[in-house]
């Protein structure tokens, strides 16, 4: 339970993001239901993406930095064959190909050679800034940047499930901050020769956080100002190493 100060509500508040429902979205109810200015989130996830969003509330914002660099966990649906110009389902299709051949014993060598650190080029639909703009403002005005590559790493690739009929790929994914797993979904598809991008992404957990301790979205947009300080977990109960 966090202190109901009305002054100055702090805290921790992890949040089951729907589809559709922006990290923006997220924290400006928040600001609206607590009534405090000072509430931030920690790694956004894209508008399609669904799962865990720390939402951090007065003190808890100068621990932003911190809670970003935590490991994630993300299960995720890539669409082989089909390849789109954000590397996900809300793009535009540049590319398909055949999957005639393809055998899970390729798909499966293909996504163990990103096994490990890597040098990761973030996708031009992303919100990494290019002289302060955002990439995503210059994709959709027609542009293309160059973007540097970052080190990220992979712990982790189990799949899941492979329908090839389908050309569909589950995979549960363990990975450093910073690691887009839109990027990796077009970079397999170009390593296959099929071209494949990212079709569903669910954040399951951040660091020690998981989203089966998190307020859905609907809950939060009935939750009144009690509940919902009620559910801010404390600076002083939080494991940061």
């Amino acid at each position: 339970m966090n202190s109901t100060n009305d002054q100055s509500p702090s805290g921790v508040l992890l949040v089951d993001k729907d589809p559709g429902f922006t990290s923006h979205n997220a924290v400006a109810l928040c600001r609206r239901i607590l009534g405090t200015k000072k509430v931030g989130h920690c790694g956004t996830l894209d508008p399609m993406a669904t799962g865990m969003l720390i939402v951090v509330v007065g003190r808890a914002t100068k621990l932003q930095d911190r809670l970003m660099c935590e490991d994630k966990v993300y299960s995720a649906t890539i669409k082989l064959g089909v390849e789109t110009d954000s590397y996900d389902a809300d793009g535009e299709v540049v590319r398909t190909a055949s999957l005639e051949g393809m055998d899970e014993g390729k798909v499966r060598a293909a996504l163990a050679e990103f096994l490990g650190e890597m040098d990761q080029v973030p996708p031009m639909h992303s919100a990494v800034k290019i002289n302060g703009v955002p990439c995503y403002k210059l994709a959709r005005r027609g542009e293309e940047v160059e973007r540097k590559a970052r080190k990220v790493r992979l712990m982790e690739c189990e799949v899941k499930r492979l329908d090839l009929a389908a050309g569909e790929l589950d995979v549960r994914l363990h990975c450093s901050k910073g690691f887009y797993v839109r990027s990796l979904a077009h970079d397999l598809g170009e390593k296959l020769g099929c071209g494949a991008h990212l079709t569903a992404l669910r954040r399951e957990r951040s660091g020690a956080f998981d989203v089966a301790d998190a307020i859905s979205v609907p809950e939060l947009k009935a939750a009144g100002r009690e509940a919902l300080l009620q559910r801010l977990i404390p600076i002083e109960q939080l494991n940061l190493h």
